[in-house]
């Protein structure tokens, strides 16, 4: 049922004509309908930042949004005053059909950088939707496929909570790295929280999940994610199970962009343990994944240890200290580096399952530890990207 899962929320999505791609639906509307406007949001980092993302950025500080309107065939970046001239023009559409202040209209696009959108066929996937809203689960289907570019499938998640909802769907499949991975991403609740609640929840949620997810290296300028609470449900929620179950959507989701990845043929889950703290962890775990020639041997069905621990071996000392010679590496439970010289042999390794898991045990004597989910390296990868267009 995707973002239509909790109570309060109808969507739709629809085809207005700007994505290239012949009969697909390019527009979506996510409508709060209350009683709560609830909103809280975490956009990307790229000091390229996308119009939409400067505009819902600026929008979203009041804690508050009654519909979100995305569009996929066009990111709206770098595309200077015009660009955000075309954001303003949409919110402002979609408010006077919802019968609300502009105020309260997120907007969210996604696909080529560097052109302006058709603003009539905007205007038409805009109208079209918000004519069309529902809360079935056809909708929300219809939603979930609006949004994608090139991912295969789409993406959604629903969640119980005691007494509440939380729903959600999500884009992304390629540019995607971490400091909050590429993507479009919408989650629902009915929930009765604050603003305070929900953009706390958010955060910590998306650093712990979409800040740990890597394709191919590459951060967007139109990451968007967004939280909507219409408090339909009349249940304020346990804080600590409110924080756990939105934590638990963003993680599906992520892992459902790690699974749909572009052209990938495994999914690789890179886990680092014996760290001094989280962030040395991390940053241990993002250095391996962001190595293409790890990506392109694990393509390869090739357990190439040695692609793992010169990568790990670039992360500053001051950033995670380690001596290299207590350092473990397993893949796929086989004991390939041992204390930075060669383990069992990498012939052991079975590589015919689609997740490849790396195990890298620091051993310093503290247990923090950090996972990040990346993909291989493909010829498909390579084929979508060469002809990649909106």
């Amino acid at each position: 049922m995707s973002v239509v899962f909790a109570q309060g929320f109808s969507t739709a999505g629809v085809r207005g004509g700007i994505s290239s791609v012949a009969n697909k639906k390019d527009v979506a509307v996510v409508a709060n309908n209350g009683p709560l406007n609830v909103a809280a949001g975490v956009f990307t980092s790229n000091r390229f930042a996308a119009a939409p993302v400067q505009y819902s950025r600026a929008i979203i500080e009041n804690g508050q949004a009654h519909a979100v309107v995305v569009n996929s065939g066009g990111a709206n970046a770098c595309t200077g005053d015009a660009g955000y001239a075309q954001v303003e023009d949409t919110a402002q559409y979609a408010a006077s059909l919802l019968g609300v202040d502009s105020q309260d209209i997120l907007v969210a696009s996604t696909g080529l950088i560097g052109e302006l959108l058709p603003m009539d066929a905007v205007r038409t996937g805009v109208k079209n939707a918000i004519d069309a809203l529902a809360s079935s689960d056809q909708a929300g289907l219809d939603a979930a496929q609006a949004i994608m570019t090139t991912d295969t499938k789409p993406k959604t998640v629903q969640i119980e909570g005691s007494g509440y909802r939380v729903g959600g769907m999500v884009k992304g499949s390629g540019m995607i790295a971490p400091q909050l991975a590429t993507m479009i991403c919408i989650i629902t609740t009915d929930a009765v929280v604050s603003s305070e609640v929900a953009q706390s929840a958010l955060k910590q949620a998306t650093s712990r999940s979409f800040d740990c997810i890597d394709v191919d290296g590459c951060m967007s300028t139109n990451d968007t994610v967004i939280l909507l609470a219409s408090g339909a449900s009349e249940v304020e929620p346990d804080s600590e199970e409110f924080h756990k179950n939105i934590a638990q959507a963003c993680n599906d989701l992520a892992r459902q962009i790690i699974g749909d990845g572009e052209g990938a043929s495994h999914d690789i889950r890179i886990e680092v343990t014996g760290a001094q703290n989280y962030d040395a962890a991390l940053a241990c775990a993002r250095a391996v994944s962001s190595s293409n020639l790890l990506k392109c041997a694990i393509y390869g069905n090739d357990p190439n240890w040695g692609r793992v621990v010169s990568s790990l071996g670039t992360v500053p000392v001051d950033v995670a200290d380690f001596d290299p010679r207590k350092v473990t590496v397993d893949i796929n439970g086989i004991r390939v580096c041992d204390g930075g010289q060669p383990g069992q042999p990498r012939e052991l390794v079975s590589m015919s399952q689609r997740e490849v898991h790396i195990d890298i045990n620091l051993n310093t004597g503290s247990h923090a530890q950090a996972v990040v989910w990346t993909d291989d390296l493909t010829l498909d990868y390579v084929h979508i990207n060469a002809d990649y267009e909106s």
